[in-house]
């Protein structure tokens, strides 16, 4: 019951945050279409996809630490989009973000496999590697772009203020179709995760191919984080607070987590970019909000635990 009580209270504060984060001010018709609905549009569905990738890592890997970010995806996206744009294609940044998860992917994957197989931790550890390095290539790109400091910066701490003309617009509603249709498979194999999280020999027991289910997890699970990293950039703590705390609240399965995710992700993700813009007189990298919000959550998770 308390969980219900909980996802009905976040659905209610999800849709009041999003009237409020569209007509706070009493913005005109056109400053609504224009600007704040995409980016409305475009920060529940980096929410969402953090959220529930996050909650797929931590399930698939075993680790409570386990998240976009972690793995290195997120800096390999990061990467790839901000080269794109420091070589004049800002309109290909999401091709750019693309290829740089794609390639990060398969690099941390080939990283993680031993001579028996493949090994959980040695993909973390993979993954911080391979994160740390495209991270010293972020940073070099922007000492010698020092006129793209911004939109850098931007990238690195989160930007949700993208402003669309009627192409890039389109093409975004386009790969948001997309994401749509891979997070409804990663929920198809919600069971399938559950089962896997009990041990591969378990898994392998009941007919599920271990090894074929984790690469395509990996694979499309990296597809979203790419995309959406290379309109909103990295934005951390989304994917790895919020299957938490779905669990202290009653949530036990992958069935049960990954739609709350979704949810939760939103709405937590919805109110930190109305704090950033609004906080103070400037708008903060909704980076920034996520990360004091994160921090002491996990402190009192190590004191608690």
């Amino acid at each position: 019951m308390k969980r219900y009580i909980f996802l009905i209270l976040i659905a209610l504060c999800g849709a009041g945050l999003a009237i409020l984060y569209l007509n706070w001010g009493n913005p005109g018709g056109y400053i609504i279409a224009q600007i704040r609905l995409p980016r409305l549009l475009l920060t529940v569905l980096t929410g969402m996809s953090l959220a529930a990738v996050g909650s797929v890592y931590q399930l698939m890997l075993g680790n409570p630490l386990a998240e976009p970010y972690v793995l290195g995806i997120s800096s390999g996206s990061a990467f790839g989009s901000i080269l794109f744009a420091v070589l004049g294609m800002l309109i290909l940044m999401p091709l750019g973000g693309f290829i740089g998860a794609i390639f990060t992917m398969l690099l941390v994957w080939r990283l993680a496999q031993t001579r028996s197989g493949f090994d959980p931790r040695r993909l973390i550890i993979a993954g911080v590697i391979v994160g740390m390095f495209f991270s010293a290539g972020i940073s070099l790109m922007m000492y010698l772009n020092r006129q793209d400091t911004v939109l850098i910066l931007g990238t690195l701490m989160g930007n949700l203020g993208r402003i669309f003309n009627r192409g890039e617009y389109s093409i975004f509603l386009a790969l948001t179709g997309i994401i749509v249709l891979l997070l409804a498979w990663l929920f198809m194999k919600s069971r399938a995760l559950d089962i896997l999280s009990s041990s591969d020999l378990y898994a392998a027991s009941v007919g599920i191919e271990v090894e074929s289910l984790r690469k395509q997890i990996f694979f499309v699970s990296s597809l979203v984080v790419g995309i959406v990293v290379s309109y909103a950039g990295i934005i951390g703590f989304v994917g790895l607070i919020t299957p938490h705390i779905l669990r202290l609240m009653g949530f036990t399965n992958q069935k049960q987590i990954f739609p709350a995710s979704l949810l939760f992700g939103a709405t937590f993700l919805l109110g930190a970019d109305f704090l950033a813009k609004n906080l103070s007189g400037i708008e903060l990298p909704v980076g920034v909000i996520t990360a004091a919000v994160g921090c002491p959550f996990f402190i009192y998770l190590l004191l608690r635990k």
